[in-house]
C-alpha cells in the first residue's frame, strides 16, 4: 500500500549560487503552486521564499526523486536551473522545523524567518493549496520555533541579516547618532531595518519608496520623507543607504549617486571634487542592499567613496554561533520531528482502524436490533451496554497493534490482515 509523502526541495545559500536565489526571488510562486498542483501526483503545495532560500513543500504520491524532478522541471521552464536538496517525510519535517527556528539561516537564530514561513503557509491556505498533512506540518513548525527560541535561547538577541549588516557598517562609521541614513522601502523588512537602525542610535533617518508609499510609513514611524524628485540628492548626501524594497529594477544606481553629487555640490561646501566625475566625493558612504532581487546596481561599488554591502557579502561575514546553544536547539528539533513522524505514521493507518471499527459496530448494531424484542426495557439496555463494552474490548488490541505496526513501518501488514480476515479495504 502506497501512502502520500511529504517532500521538500530546498534551494538555499548552501546549495546554489546567490545569482540563482536572486532569479528565484522573481518567480511567481502562486503560478508555480497552481502548475504543480495540476499534476496528478501532487495533492498540495506550500512555497517558502526568503532572501536566502526558496523551498517547495509538497504532499505527493510520487517518490522523492520524481517529486523533486517535477519541481526542478517547472522552475527550469521559468528560466532557472537549480540544484537544491531533497528531504522526505521525517527529514522534511526536521528541515522545516530547523528553518523556522532560524537554525538554517545565514545568521543563526534570525528573527524574521519564522514570520516568512508563516506567510508562506498562510498564502497556501488562501490559494486552497494545503492538505491536512501540510497544515499539521506547518503548525508544528510554528510551535517548534517558539519552543526552541524560548528553551535554547536561539534568536534571543534580535538576530537578523540586517543587524549583521549594520554591525559590519559600524566599523566604517564614526557615530550612528550623527549619521544621515536613507531607508529605501516601506514593507515589513523596512520596519525591521528601521528598528535595527534606531537600536544603534541612528537619529537622522529619511525614507523613500520607489512605489511612492513613503508618506504613510514616515508618518507612522516619525521619520522624514524624501520625494522622488529629490532622491538623487538625498542618496548622495546620506552616510548610509539601506535598501529593502520589493520592487523590480534597481532603486539605487551608480547614476543615482553621481547625479546627486553633481546636483548637491553646493550643499557640500567643504567637499573635495573628484577630478574624473566633477562630483562631490564624500569621505565614505555605505550602501547596504538587503533586497532580493537586488535593489542596488552592482556598479555602485565602483563609485568613488562607496562601500557596497549586499546579501552575499553579509553571508560571507556571518559569525559561527555558540555550538552548545545550536546543538541544544537541533536536539529539540530532532525530537519534534520524531513526534511528527510518529503521529503521521499512526494517521496513515487511521482509515484502516476506522474501517475495522465500522465493521464491528455494524455487526453490533445488527445484533442489538435482533435481540431488541426480547426481555424488558431494562434488560435490553443492559444487554446493549454489555455488547458495546465487549466491542470496545475487542477493538482495543487491534488499535494498539496498529500504532505499533505504524511505528515500525509495517502499515501493509495491518491493512493486509484486515483484507484477509474481514475483506475490508482501507
Amino acid at each position: 500500500m502506497r501512502f502520500a509523502m511529504l517532500i521538500t526541495l530546498t534551494v538555499s545559500h548552501r546549495t546554489d549560487d546567490f545569482t540563482v536565489l536572486e532569479t528565484l526571488s522573481r518567480i511567481d510562486t502562486d503560478a508555480l503552486s497552481d502548475t504543480l498542483r495540476t499534476h496528478e501526483s501532487v495533492r498540495g503545495a506550500v512555497m517558502v521564499s526568503t532572501c536566502n532560500r526558496f523551498e517547495t513543500y509538497l504532499e505527493t504520491d510520487a517518490d522523492p526523486g520524481a517529486a523533486a524532478a517535477l519541481v526542478r522541471d517547472e522552475l527550469l521552464a521559468q528560466g532557472v536551473a537549480v540544484t537544491g536538496e531533497v528531504h522526505a517525510d521525517r527529514d522534511a519535517a526536521e528541515h522545516l522545523f530547523a528553518v523556522a527556528s532560524g537554525l538554517e539561516s545565514v545568521v543563526v537564530g534570525e528573527d524574521e524567518i519564522a514570520g516568512q514561513v508563516r506567510r508562506g503557509h498562510r498564502r497556501a491556505q488562501e490559494l486552497g493549496a494545503t492538505t491536512s498533512n501540510l497544515e499539521r506540518l506547518f503548525q508544528r513548525a510554528n510551535e517548534t520555533q517558539r519552543i526552541v527560541k524560548r528553551r535554547a535561547d536561539v534568536g534571543g538577541a534580535n538576530r537578523s541579516v540586517i543587524r549583521l549588516a549594520l554591525d559590519l557598517a559600524s566599523a566604517q562609521l564614526a557615530s550612528w547618532q550623527d549619521a544621515r541614513v536613507l531607508l529605501v522601502g516601506t514593507g515589513n523588512y523596512a520596519g525591521t531595518a528601521l528598528k535595527a537602525l534606531r537600536d544603534r542610535g541612528a537619529q537622522h533617518i529619511e525614507v523613500w519608496s520607489p512605489s511612492g508609499r513613503q508618506r504613510q510609513f514616515a508618518l507612522k514611524n516619525g521619520i522624514d520623507i524624501v520625494d522622488s524628485r529629490d532622491v538623487h540628492v538625498a542618496a548622495s548626501l546620506a552616510d548610509v543607504i539601506v535598501t529593502c524594497s520589493a520592487g523590480e529594477g534597481y532603486a539605487i544606481s551608480a547614476d543615482t549617486l553621481l547625479r546627486g553629487r553633481r546636483l548637491g555640490l553646493e550643499n557640500r561646501a567643504s567637499a573635495s571634487v573628484c577630478p574624473v566625475t566633477g562630483a562631490a566625493e564624500p569621505a565614505g558612504q555605505i550602501v547596504i542592499d538587503m533586497g532580493l532581487p537586488r535593489n542596488v546596481e552592482p556598479a555602485v561599488a565602483d563609485v568613488p567613496g562607496v562601500q557596497l554591502l549586499d546579501l552575499e557579502t553579509v553571508r560571507l561575514h556571518a559569525p559561527v554561533q555558540h555550538l552548545v546553544t545550536t546543538d541544544d536547539a537541533r536536539a529539540y528539533v530532532r525530537k519534534a520531528a520524531a513526534v511528527f513522524e510518529r503521529v503521521t505514521d499512526e494517521n496513515r493507518l487511521a482509515p484502516a482502524v476506522t474501517a475495522l471499527r465500522q465493521h464491528v459496530f455494524e455487526a453490533l448494531d445488527a445484533e442489538v436490533e435482533r435481540i431488541g424484542r426480547r426481555g424488558t426495557e431494562a434488560e435490553r439496555r443492559a444487554t446493549e451496554a454489555a455488547l458495546r463494552h465487549f466491542a470496545g474490548v475487542i477493538l482495543h488490541k487491534p488499535s494498539v497493534r496498529a500504532r505499533e505496526l505504524a511505528a515500525s513501518g509495517r502499515h501493509d501488514d495491518f491493512v493486509s490482515g484486515l483484507d484477509a480476515l474481514f475483506g475490508l479495504e482501507a
